[in-house]
């Protein structure tokens, strides 16, 4: 999107706002299934915790995608989004048995990482296919916060208990259709993840009756200018090949399957913020905006890096600033940066905030979590409201209490 695009969103909808370019969604998707064309069968299920507006599920639901959910509350998400059951696959990690079972009883596809859960819900369920998610020891990324397949991971079932889960399959009688595994997010050799998907592979070969392998996602997408990223087109041509091998190996047509989120939407989104400060300290200038880790934490919490850019004044000359939030704790969202001169009341832009942005944003420090914004058709349609004060109070509830006189303490 053009700068002056977003400038005029900012003075419609106010700051902050989170903007998301629907054609970028788009060309990302397309991608995605152009560079896996040689397989038969694929199949992409969007990754709903990246980004849970109803607007950008229906938008995917569109283009023919399937959702990954985490929780019960994003699989109804889906279906209020017009989803069928059978398009939607549970993947919680740590939840209840009786979770799985709500998700089981909506049709669902269901995805179980925990021996002890495989068990009680085969014991119970043997009818009801299951797919199993395995933990392939395998590190990607290189950051322990965004990996989730290294051997210390509380996520999948170890690729050494396969013959626990094999036993279990055999005293339960339970339908396996699935095998999936997610090594975690910033993927960059390919190399790395075609041995993860090995490991897959031979997996799957323990299990006739599968109808799909499910091989995450984890896909680096470009943060700033020069930066490297998943080459996508080799993956696809390189496991395209492999997969189709395998499945005439196996004796079955399978389809393959992604739930790539942050990959989908990163790069269509834009945080928007105006500048309250401009501080001056005897070592540092901080530019201190309207925003703070309650609407955008990823900078504290994974050390993430969002290309900030100063829509208002894009000619200007360039000076270092520190860029900080209102929320009464350390909220620097990115240190001594090369920006165009700022001044009180100029808009900056957070570039690549279109996954686990919004998704983790808080009310910390009462503050309102702001509004979304999709720009489709060269048109912006309000996705969600800036909350509201009213907002804040809902679903708190107000106690008189009536103190006695010695309660009470003087001073």
């Amino acid at each position: 999107m053009k700068p002056g695009q977003l400038l005029d969103i900012a003075n419609e909808y106010g700051s902050p706002v989170y903007v998301y370019d629907a054609e970028k969604i788009i060309s990302q998707y397309n991608r995605l299934t152009n560079a896996f064309k040689q397989v038969p069968q694929l199949q992409i299920n969007y990754a709903v915790k990246a980004l849970s507006n109803i607007s950008i599920l229906k938008l995917l639901h569109g283009l023919g995608a399937g959702i990954d959910t985490v929780s019960i509350q994003e699989v109804k998400l889906g279906l209020e989004a017009g989803y069928q059951p059978d398009q939607i696959i549970f993947t919680p990690n740590g939840v209840s048995l009786n979770e799985i079972e709500a998700a089981a009883k909506l049709g669902v596809k269901i995805n179980i990482d925990n021996l002890s859960i495989l068990e009680q819900f085969g014991t119970k369920h043997p009818n009801i296919p299951v797919c199993i998610r395995i933990n392939p020891h395998v590190m990607a990324g290189g950051n322990s916060n965004i990996s989730v397949g290294h051997i210390d991971s509380k996520f999948g079932i170890s690729i050494h208990q396969i013959p626990h889960i094999l036993r279990i399959v055999e005293n339960t009688k339970m339908n396996v259709n699935g095998i999936h595994m997610h090594t975690g997010s910033d993927i960059l050799d390919i190399e790395v993840f075609l041995y993860a998907s090995e490991i897959l592979f031979d997996t799957a070969k323990h299990f006739k009756n599968l109808d799909f392998i499910d091989f995450g996602s984890g896909f680096k997408v470009p943060y700033k200018p020069g930066d490297i990223e998943t080459n996508i087109e080799e993956l696809g041509s390189k496991l395209a090949k492999r997969f189709n091998a395998f499945c005439k190996e196996y004796g079955k047509d399978l389809t393959l399957a992604f739930e790539p989120g942050k990959f989908l939407v990163s790069e269509s989104g834009y945080f928007l913020t105006a500048v309250n400060a401009v501080k001056q300290t005897t070592s540092t200038v901080f530019a201190q905006v309207d925003s703070g880790f309650n609407h955008l934490i990823r900078p504290m919490f994974y050390g993430s890096y969002h290309d900030i850019t100063n829509i208002s004044n894009p000619k200007g000359r360039e000076r270092f600033y520190t860029v900080v939030g209102y929320i009464c704790e350390t909220d620097t969202f990115g240190n001594n940066r090369r920006i165009h001169e700022i001044n009180e009341g100029d808009i900056l832009c957070f570039k690549n905030a279109g996954a686990y942005c919004f998704s983790m944003a808080s009310n910390y420090n009462s503050r309102l979590r702001p509004a979304e914004v999709l720009w489709y058709n060269n048109k912006a349609h309000l996705i969600r409201k800036r909350e509201t004060f009213e907002d804040i109070l809902r679903n708190q509830i107000k106690v008189d209490f009536k103190l006695k006189q010695a309660q009470v303490q003087p001073g």
